[in-house]
C-alpha cells in the first residue's frame, strides 16, 4: 500500500447545544443483575465508564526522537493501540453496551506525528488526510472527548477539521463564543443504556477545558472564544443535566485537581480545578480528570451541600493508563439510583497493540517516521540536556541563540533595532542529546518538544532581574558546606523544569545557599552591573509570554514581535543554514550556581 495514500472517514455533525444518543441494548450482564433479584429487591444495573486523558498525539509505543520502541525505567508502555486492547477487554468483560468510553483532553498535540498532519501534510489542506488520531479514536469506538488546551496550539481551524472528522464529539461547556456567550463546542454528550423490565439508565458527560487557553493561546482564541472557569460552568450546566432526566452525570474535565495555577494573576479563574468542582458543585457521581500528567487511580472528595462522595480518577498521560469507573445503579422509587462508585486504573503494559489500529495507521507512522530522519546537517561535538536543569549547557545557549537571530532579523529597520537582544529558554527534557555527526529533525526535535512560537517583548534591566528572581526559586536552598544532591537539587515546591528558564546575552550566578528571591548576584551586561533602567528585547516563547508559570512581569511587557512558525522550525532552519553545528558559533557561559560566592560545580 502506498505510503501517500488518503483514507476518508465519514464526518460527523455535531451541532446544538449538546449531544445526545439513545439505546444501547442491553447486554447478558445486565440481564443477569435484574434477574432474580428484582424478586426480593430493587432491579440494579452495573455501568463501566472508561476514560484516557493527555494522549498528546501517541498511537503508538514508539519514541519517535529516539527512533525505537518508547521505554522508561518503570517499563511503561503507551498508546492508544495498546488502549484499543485494554477497551476491548474491559468490553468483553462487562458487555460492550454498559461501557461509555471518554477521553479528557489533549489529543493533537505532542508528537512529530501530530505535528506532521497540522504543518507538514495538514488536515486542513484541501484533499488533505484524515487525522490519526481521529483514525485511531474512531476505529476504538470513543463516546465523547473533552477538549484540551492543547487542541488549540494549532488555531482554530485545525481544531474545527479534527472536529469533523471525529465521529463522536469534542465537549466544551467553557468554551463560549466571544460574541454571544454560548457554547462553541457541545457542552455536553447523552447516552442511555436500556435494561430489561426498567426504564433506561440515562447518562450525561459534562466536558470542561482549560481556562488558562484564554492565555496560552491568546494569539488564536482572543476575541474569538472565551473561556470561563470550571466551577462556574459546571453549576450552571450539572442541574440543566439533572432537570433533563439523567441518572448519572460524568464530568471529563481537562483540569488537575491541586487547585494551583500557573497563570498568576492573568485570570481570575483556576487552572486545575476538578477537585474544586467536586467538592462545591451538587450533582456530579465521577469525574474523569485530566491536564497535570499525573496518576491518580481514585480520589474520593465530600461535596460540601450533600454530603455525598465524588470519585475522581486521573490515568496517566499518553495512553499509559486507562481509567474504569464502575457504577452501580439501583431501581428504587421510580427512578434509578446511583449506589457506588469505584475507580480504578489498567496498565498499558499488559497488553499488546491492537492488530487493528496497527493496520489502520501504519502507513502514516512510516512517513513520520521517515521525516523525523532527515538529515539537517553534522554536529562536532554530542550535546547533551542530561545536566541542563543545573549547569550551563551549550544545547540551551543553542535555543537561545537561534532566537536571538530571528528577533533580531525580525527587528532590523525598525526603531527597536538597536536594543540589545536577550533570550529565555528552558531544560525540557533531561534526556535529549544530538550525537556528533549527522544531525536529524528528530535530533532537533527532541530537544524542543513542544511546539511553542516566538514572541518580541519590551523589557527593563529590573524586570529582567526580577524575572531571574523568580526563575531561581526552582532550586532548592542548600546551604554551604552541605552535600548536594543533583537528584533533590531542583523542582522546589514542585517546579517543573519546563518553568525554570536560562537568559542569553547576560552574566549571573545563582547563590542556592539564600534564600528564594534573593539570589541573584553578580547580574552584568556587557562587562558593567546590569543598569535596571536599561531597555533589552526579550526573545520568549509563546507560553511564557502569555504568562505561563506565571513570570513576572513578561505577560503585560510590550510586544514588539511575534510569528507563527515554531521554535523547533527555527532551530532546524538555523542548523540547515549553517551545515555544521558547532558550539563555537552558539555556546556562552551567562550563568552557575554558587553558594556564598563559591562556585556548586
Amino acid at each position: 500500500m502506498p505510503l501517500n495514500r488518503r483514507k476518508f472517514l465519514k464526518r460527523s455533525a455535531v451541532t446544538g447545544a449538546g449531544v445526545a444518543l439513545a439505546g444501547a441494548a442491553a447486554a447478558p450482564a445486565a440481564q443477569a443483575s435484574s434477574g432474580a433479584q428484582a424478586k426480593k429487591g430493587p432491579k440494579r444495573y452495573a455501568l463501566t465508564v472508561m476514560g484516557t486523558t493527555d494522549l498528546h498525539g501517541h498511537v503508538f509505543n514508539w519514541d519517535y526522537f529516539k527512533d525505537a520502541e518508547y521505554t522508561d525505567s518503570a517499563r511503561n508502555a503507551m498508546g492508544l493501540a495498546r488502549i484499543s486492547t485494554l477497551v476491548n477487554q474491559v468490553r468483553k468483560e462487562k458487555g460492550h453496551c454498559n461501557t461509555l468510553l471518554l477521553d479528557a483532553g489533549d489529543t493533537i498535540q505532542g508528537t512529530p506525528l501530530t505535528y506532521y498532519y497540522a504543518k507538514v501534510d495538514p488536515i486542513t489542506a484541501k484533499g488533505g488526510p484524515v487525522h490519526p488520531m481521529a483514525q485511531a479514536m474512531n476505529a476504538i469506538g470513543y463516546d465523547a472527548a473533552a477538549l484540551g488546551n492543547h487542541e488549540f496550539n494549532y488555531g482554530i481551524e485545525t481544531l474545527r477539521k479534527f472536529e469533523s472528522q471525529c465521529h463522536f464529539p469534542l465537549l466544551g461547556a467553557n468554551a463560549l463564543d466571544a460574541r454571544t456567550q454560548r457554547p462553541a463546542f457541545p457542552p455536553y454528550f447523552i447516552k442511555r443504556f436500556k435494561v430489561p423490565g426498567a426504564p433506561p439508565v440515562k447518562v450525561a458527560v459534562l466536558g470542561l477545558t482549560n481556562p488558562g487557553i484564554a492565555i496560552w493561546d491568546k494569539a488564536y482564541v482572543q476575541g474569538k472564544l472565551t473561556f470561563p472557569g470550571l466551577e462556574e460552568q459546571a453549576a450552571k450546566w450539572v442541574p440543566k443535566l439533572r432537570s433533563m432526566g439523567a441518572d448519572v452525570v460524568v464530568v471529563s474535565a481537562h483540569s488537575g485537581v491541586s487547585g494551583t495555577s500557573s497563570y498568576g494573576d492573568q485570570l481570575p479563574y483556576v487552572e486545575n480545578a476538578a477537585a474544586d468542582v467536586a467538592r462545591r458543585v451538587p450533582g456530579i457521581d465521577a469525574i474523569l480528570v485530566g491536564h497535570a500528567h499525573v496518576e491518580i487511580p481514585e480520589l474520593k472528595v465530600t461535596n460540601e451541600h450533600t454530603g455525598r462522595t465524588v470519585v475522581l480518577s486521573e490515568p496517566l498521560c499518553y495512553g499509559e493508563r486507562l481509567t474504569l469507573f464502575d457504577i452501580e445503579l439501583a431501581f428504587e422509587k421510580g427512578r434509578w439510583q446511583v449506589e457506588s462508585v469505584a475507580a480504578s486504573l489498567r496498565n498499558a503494559d499488559t497488553v499488546a497493540d491492537d492488530p487493528k489500529i496497527t493496520r489502520l495507521l501504519s502507513d502514516e507512522h512510516a512517513v513520520v517516521v521517515k521525516y523525523v530522519n532527515q538529515v539537517v546537517g553534522r554536529a562536532t561535538d554530542t550535546l547533551t540536556t542530561v545536566e541542563a536543569r543545573y549547569k550551563d549547557a551549550p544545547i540551551i545557549d543553542l535555543i537561545t541563540k537561534v532566537q536571538e537571530d530571528v528577533v533580531k532579523a525580525a527587528l532590523a529597520g525598525t526603531e527597536y533595532a538597536s536594543l540589545p537582544v536577550i533570550a529565555q529558554a528552558s531544560p525540557f527534557s533531561r534526556t535529549s542529546e544530538i550525537p556528533a555527526g549527522e544531525v536529524t529533525i528528530r535530533d532537533l526535535s527532541s530537544l524542543y518538544v513542544y511546539d511553542n512560537t516566538l514572541v518580541a517583548k519590551l523589557m527593563t534591566g529590573a524586570q529582567i532581574r526580577a524575572y531571574l528572581e523568580y526563575s531561581a526559586e526552582y532550586f532548592v536552598q542548600t546551604a554551604a558546606g552541605a552535600a548536594v544532591d543533583v537528584e533533590k537539587l531542583t523542582n522546589a515546591n514542585g517546579r517543573p523544569d519546563y518553568n525554570y528558564d536560562y537568559v542569553s546575552g547576560l552574566r549571573y550566578d545563582i547563590d542556592i545557599a539564600q534564600a528564594a528571591g534573593s539570589r541573584i548576584k553578580n547580574l552584568t551586561y556587557a562587562g558593567a552591573p546590569l543598569d535596571d533602567a536599561r531597555q533589552f528585547v526579550l526573545a520568549v516563547n509563546n507560553y511564557r509570554a502569555n504568562c505561563g508559570g506565571a513570570f513576572p512581569y513578561v505577560a503585560s511587557a510590550k510586544e514588539l514581535w511575534s510569528e507563527s512558525t515554531e521554535i523547533r522550525t527555527r532551530i532546524a532552519e538555523w542548523v540547515t543554514a549553517k551545515g555544521v553545528l558547532d558550539p563555537k558559533d552558539f555556546a556562552s557561559a551567562d550563568w552557575k550556581l554558587t553558594r556564598n560566592g563559591t562556585p556548586v560545580f
